[in-house]
């Protein structure tokens, strides 16, 4: 499960209006017919307008200065385990949605609890992901991608006769290349805006930055985590809890579901990976053998980097063997207190 939050852009290139933003996530809903395609959704009724959606979120930004964000947009993408897990059930990611808000509403440090019915928020269920720039297989085919665009150039040049060359033999230098890149999909060297492949299931939610009543602010991107402020001389609540949000709809999606989370997919070992790899390590080689094994399986496929170990987390016996090395020393250290794990 990942979780993103992202504030409205508000540089001159963007608008102030949700309006663009609504219509972006109305794309995959162009060239299908209206029975086949998805409506936003919030939390009571299954089909909201994308033009009341708008007028509603613009609508509802009382006191809000012209550089504040006017809303949020919520990604949340279930991993592909977890989207065979539910089937790709729509219904069961709308209700997962509904109750993950609840979490979402709960995060907000006040001094009166924030319900979900004070949210205004829609969201929008996409099936469909395309390869960007920051992705791991553009990043890893890109060495062949820059050399494949130099020789189209050159190929381009002889045939217009401004070079002298070998158009065949260059022609297959890029053809060898594009077989040798490291990734590929459907047959095809993995570029830029081509389809990701299998489950592919995310929901967009955009989220008003007040409430319902349009009078208390809310904003998920708060620097402050469960703090006070002094307001008009008396202490005041304020601040979003990120972490207690994305472990509580991690937790949420698992009872709901009756799902078994490996503990490479939790949102704790993901933090644990990130600021403390070791530790992570140290953790993942304690886990019994199946779920070890199951773990490094993920790992293998999420082609999840391994810090300063050359080890080929696509190779399960490989990796293991290579971990029992790095769990010993970790003992040794461990009992030589040159480290605490």
């Amino acid at each position: 499960m990942y979780i993103s939050i992202t504030k409205q852009h508000m540089d001159t290139t963007f608008s102030q209006s949700s309006g663009d933003f609504v219509n972006y996530l109305e794309k995959e809903n162009r060239d299908k017919v209206p029975e086949q395609q998805e409506h936003f959704f919030d939390q009571h009724n299954d089909h909201v307008s994308p033009k009341h959606i708008v007028k509603d979120i613009d609508g509802n930004t009382a006191k809000l200065r012209k550089n504040e964000p006017k809303f949020y947009s919520l990604t949340i993408s279930p991993s592909q385990r977890e989207l065979k897990h539910i089937g790709n059930d729509p219904d069961k990611l709308r209700k997962y949605v509904r109750e993950a808000m609840k979490d979402y509403a709960s995060s907000f440090y006040r001094d009166m609890p924030v319900s979900v019915d004070s949210i205004k928020y829609y969201a929008k269920i996409e099936y469909e992901r395309t390869y960007k720039g920051f992705d791991r297989e553009i990043k890893e085919n890109q060495p062949f991608r820059s050399q494949i665009v130099k020789l189209e150039h050159d190929l381009a040049k002889i045939r217009s006769g401004e070079l002298e060359g070998n158009s065949q033999a260059i022609q297959k230098m890029i053809e060898r290349l594009r077989t040798e890149a490291p990734h590929h999909s459907h047959g095809k060297m993995v570029v830029q805006g081509m389809k990701k492949q299998g489950l592919q299931t995310h929901v967009h939610i955009i989220v008003s930055r007040k409430d319902m009543t349009n009078t208390l602010s809310l904003s998920p991107g708060s620097s402050h985590k469960a703090s006070e402020a002094i307001l008009n001389g008396s202490p005041v609540k304020r601040g979003f809890e990120r972490d207690q949000f994305f472990e509580k709809a991690e937790k949420t999606f698992d009872k709901l579901f009756k799902y078994e989370r490996n503990f490479v997919e939790s949102y704790t070992a993901h933090k644990m990976y990130n600021k403390e790899p070791y530790k992570f390590f140290a953790h993942l080689m304690a886990l019994p053998t199946n779920e070890k094994s199951a773990a490094f399986k993920m790992m293998g496929k999420s082609g999840m980097h391994v810090p300063n170990l050359n080890i080929p987390t696509n190779q399960v016996q490989l990796a293991l063997k290579a971990f029992k090395q790095l769990k010993r020393t970790i003992d040794v250290a461990k009992n030589a207190s040159s480290i605490g794990i």
